[in-house]
């Protein structure tokens, strides 16, 4: 039995629109961009304000939500797990990127004041 655990659990807003596209074996897939912020107050008693950039991926029904429900701005709670891509650029240098995968989105601050949550 494994000892580990690989889980994301974010809420934030969109940075910008989802981009949407199609695998070459037809699944869709969305990337965005999620910030959170944090404040605190430093030893002086200052607030502090720090804001975090999450890159994130949703696969086939996910990605059709995003799509459909969610624009720039979007306040939205994430849960997924960790993974890195590798690849090598055009000058053949390997490049990683850190996503967040979607098990589950909510949709927050819907219209009708009640959070829509999807699967």
């Amino acid at each position: 039995m494994s000892n580990s655990l690989n889980k994301a659990q974010i809420i934030g807003n969109l940075t910008a629109d989802p981009e949407v596209r199609e695998t070459p074996n037809g699944q869709k897939v969305a990337t965005f961009s999620i910030a959170t912020n944090r404040k605190w107050k430093d030893a002086a008693g200052v607030l502090q304000e720090e804001v975090e950039f999450h890159s994130c991926v949703a696969w086939r029904g996910l990605a059709d939500i995003m799509e459909q429900y969610t624009t720039k701005g979007k306040k939205v709670f994430l849960e997924g797990y960790l993974k890195t891509r590798t690849w090598d650029d055009a000058n053949g240098v390997k490049r990683y990127k850190t996503e967040i995968v979607a098990d589950n989105v909510i949709l927050l601050g819907s219209p009708q004041g009640r959070p829509e949550e999807t699967r």
